[in-house]
């Protein structure tokens, strides 16, 4: 029996047990939750209404299972929720960069976003770098004399002044960001990963995102299908971003008003002799004092990328093509 002075329990608390037992019962008794019990427990999460070490077991449970779609879209449904109200319309281009390679290279892929906001292409960038190894976005915004947003309005009037921002996550959603943060702790990403890769909160038309391993293309296009996104084009890249390998064929997979597709990009390069880029060739290619071989390759393919996701270009040999033309008219 409760002693009479002693609080009453969370039932935030008790209801989150349910969730994590229902996920760790014994083989044929456990299951994966609903989209709607999936929301749910990551509301009780993100409002802080759950123990850490619930929240701990919670994530770890859902990794051990495999990422569902079902599950994911739920959870990308509660955090969501707890975002500000984007102005509809005001972006083309979501671009989640959550990359975390050991070996990276610097982010090219930022001089593709770049490059087509020059073009007149709204492009809102957001994420976390922290587990990189390499330079950062933030890094690399500071050579060309660029700021990251300070918030979701200031991305939204950076996007509005310059058809660019970026976002990164601990100002977009700070509990994410402490969630994703956990990785040190457990020694292992989560699904929280996937989760900021999908969040789209600036509603754009189209979203073009970078995974580290095949499998996830087919969760993340599931996810786009049952949240009814416009269009999502999934690639591998380097680190998990959405980042075009110059020197090999890459696949990708598109999802376009509820169809998928699977899309095959021809290798740019025949091979590649360059050494890693620095800072300072990102930001000399971008200006165009001197172009870095393989960077040049990768900014092409990246915008590629981008223009097929976008369903500005009828098939990637035609996005190639047109990427070129983007990127030589960058400085016009």
């Amino acid at each position: 029996m409760q002693p009479p002075d002693s609080p009453p329990e969370n039932l935030g608390v008790a209801r989150f047990s349910e969730f994590v037992a229902t996920l760790g019962r014994g083989p044929g008794r456990s299951r994966a939750l609903t989209r709607e019990e999936a929301r749910e427990a990551f509301g009780l999460v993100l409002d802080e209404l759950a123990e850490p070490v619930q929240v701990g077991a919670f994530l770890m449970l859902l990794r051990y299972r495999g990422e569902d779609s079902d599950e994911i879209a739920g959870l990308v449904e509660a955090a969501r929720q707890r975002l500000p109200t984007p102005t509809q319309g005001a972006v083309d281009l979501d671009w989640p960069s959550y990359g975390a390679g050991k070996t990276r290279d610097v982010p090219w892929f930022l001089l593709a976003a770049l490059a087509l906001a020059r073009a007149g292409i709204r492009v809102a960038m957001h994420g976390s770098n922290r587990f990189s190894s390499g330079p950062t976005v933030a890094d690399a915004l500071r050579v060309l004399d660029r700021d990251a947003a300070s918030d979701f309005a200031d991305a939204q009037a950076q996007i509005a002044r310059t058809g660019f921002a970026y976002l990164p996550i601990e100002r977009l959603s700070p509990k994410l960001d402490e969630l994703l943060e956990l990785r040190r702790k457990l020694g292992l990403r989560s699904p929280v990963n996937t989760v900021a890769r999908l969040l789209d909160p600036f509603d754009a038309a189209a979203s073009v995102d970078g995974v580290f391993h095949p499998p996830y293309i087919d969760v993340h296009l599931g996810v786009a299908q049952r949240l009814g996104r416009k269009r999502l084009l999934v690639v591998k890249g380097a680190g998990g971003e959405a980042e075009r390998a110059p020197t090999k064929p890459v696949a990708a997979g598109l999802f376009v008003a509820g169809t998928r597709s699977d899309e095959s990009f021809a290798a740019l390069l025949t091979r590649d002799e360059a050494s890693p880029g620095t800072l300072d060739d990102l930001a000399a290619t971008w200006r165009g004092d001197s172009e870095h071989p393989r960077g040049r390759a990768v900014v092409i393919g990246t915008i590629g990328l981008a223009l097929r996701a976008l369903g500005r270009a009828d098939d990637p040999n035609a996005a190639d093509r047109d990427a070129e033309r983007l990127w030589a008219a960058r400085q016009g």
